[in-house]
C-alpha cells in the first residue's frame, strides 16, 4: 500500500475512533425493519438461558457466539436478551483467573470446558458490546467490565508483528499462536471498529494500535491475493502457516464484512474479495472456499448468509446492485446466520447504499 492510501486509511480510522462519520452510527431506531430477523435468529440460535447453539459444532457455545450474541442484543435493543447471554457467559465462560473467556463450553462432557485458552475474536466482540451496552444503559458497570477484559486482551495477545515489529496486530489466543520468533495470525479476528472503539472506550491504547495494525495486515495480504483463513508472520515475512488453512474460507470472509462495517469500503482487502468469482446466477450455490492465489472455488453452500455477505462485499466496491443481498432466512445454521444479520446491520448502518430493497 502506498503512502497516501495508508494515510487515507490512518485517517479513517481516527475518524471512527473519534465517535464520527458514517460507520459510528448514533442509536439503532434505524434497525427496526430488521427485528422480525433479530427474533427469528433468538428462536432458532438462543435458548432462553443465555446460551447460544451451534448446532454444527455438536450443539457446542462459544465465546464467539456469545460476544456475537450480545452485540446483536445490543443493536437491537434487547435489553433482556443480553442480559441472559451475559449471565450464562458468566456462570459458564469466564472460569479463566483473567477476564477473558474460555473459547467453549461442550454439552457432550461432564466438565464442559476441555480447554481453557481464550478466542481473542470472541474476547473482543464481548468486551466490544459491554462498552456500547454501559453508554446504552447508562451501566457504568459494564465500562468496568469492558475495560478489564481490555487490559487482560492487550495484555495477553496483542503483540508487535514479527515481520513489521512496529505494527501491534492481534493473536487468535493467549497461548499456542507464538514459536520462536514467528506468530500464526488470523486476519479475520482483528475487527478494526471493535478495536478502535473497545481501545477508545477503555483508555487502551494498544487496541487502537492494533486497529491501525490489522488495517495494514490485510493491505500487505491483499497485495498476493485474498484473504487467508491463516497466515504466518516471521521476519522472513508473511506465508502459509502449516497445520492451518491457508485458503479463503469460512474465517476470512468475514473479512471485507469487518472491514465495511468499520467504514473501510476502500480498503484493498474488499476489492480483492469482490473480484472473487461469483455463483453465475445460481442461488443455490455461493462459493465461500477459494484457493486464495488462483481464485478458483474449491466449495459452494446454500445459506442465505453467505449470499449476504456475497453481495455486500460487491455492493461496497461497486460491483453489484444494492438489491441483491437476500432475505434473512431463519432456517440457515448459527454462523451464517449471525453473519447475515451483521451485513443487514453494516448495510443500515455504513453503507445505505447497499441495504436491500
Amino acid at each position: 500500500m502506498n503512502r497516501r492510501a495508508f494515510l487515507k486509511q490512518s485517517a479513517l480510522l481516527a475518524l471512527l475512533a473519534s465517535g464520527h462519520g458514517a460507520s459510528a452510527a448514533g442509536p439503532d431506531a434505524e434497525l427496526d425493519p430488521l427485528i422480525p430477523a433479530w427474533e427469528a435468529w433468538k428462536a432458532a440460535h438462543l435458548q432462553q438461558t443465555g446460551r447460544v447453539i451451534d448446532a454444527r459444532q455438536d450443539q457446542a457455545s462459544h465465546s464467539e457466539g456469545q460476544g456475537y450474541g450480545i452485540r446483536l442484543a445490543v443493536a437491537f435493543r434487547d435489553r433482556a436478551a443480553f442480559d441472559a447471554m451475559d449471565r450464562w457467559t458468566q456462570a459458564n465462560l469466564a472460569v479463566r483467573p483473567d477476564t477473558l473467556l474460555a473459547w467453549r463450553w461442550r454439552p457432550d462432557l461432564p466438565e464442559r470446558i476441555d480447554d481453557f485458552n481464550n478466542a481473542s475474536d470472541g474476547d473482543l466482540f464481548y468486551a466490544w458490546s459491554l462498552a456500547l451496552a454501559a453508554e446504552r444503559w447508562s451501566a457504568p458497570d459494564y465500562l468496568a467490565r469492558a475495560t478489564a477484559m481490555a487490559n487482560d486482551l492487550a495484555a495477553s495477545c496483542v503483540v508487535a508483528r514479527p515481520d513489521r515489529p512496529g505494527d501491534r496486530v492481534l493473536l487468535p489466543a493467549a497461548f499456542g499462536f507464538v514459536k520462536d520468533d514467528a506468530a500464526v495470525l488470523n486476519v479475520s479476528y482483528m475487527m478494526p471498529r471493535a478495536l478502535a472503539e473497545l481501545g477508545r472506550a477503555s483508555g487502551q491504547g494498544a487496541l487502537e494500535a492494533a486497529a491501525e495494525g490489522a488495517l495494514r495486515l490485510m493491505s500487505d495480504l491483499a497485495q498476493t491475493g485474498s484473504m487467508p483463513d491463516w497466515v504466518r508472520a516471521s521476519p522472513e515475512g508473511l506465508g502459509p502457516a502449516e497445520g492451518f488453512a491457508s485458503h479463503t474460507g469460512y474465517e476470512a470472509m468475514r473479512v471485507p464484512l469487518f472491514l465495511c462495517w468499520s467504514g473501510q469500503t476502500a480498503h484493498p482487502a474488499v476489492a480483492t474479495h469482490a473480484a472473487l468469482p461469483d455463483d453465475g446466477g445460481d442461488i443455490d450455490a455461493t462459493p465461500v472456499v477459494f484457493d486464495r492465489t488462483s481464485g478458483d472455488v474449491l466449495q459452494h453452500s446454500g445459506e442465505a448468509g453467505y449470499r449476504a455477505l456475497q453481495a455486500l462485499t460487491r455492493c461496497a466496491a461497486g460491483n453489484m446492485g444494492f438489491s441483491t443481498m437476500p432475505p434473512f432466512d431463519p432456517e440457515q445454521t448459527y454462523y451464517p446466520a449471525t453473519l447475515h444479520l451483521f451485513a443487514m446491520l453494516c448495510a443500515r448502518q455504513t453503507l445505505r447504499s447497499c441495504t436491500p430493497i
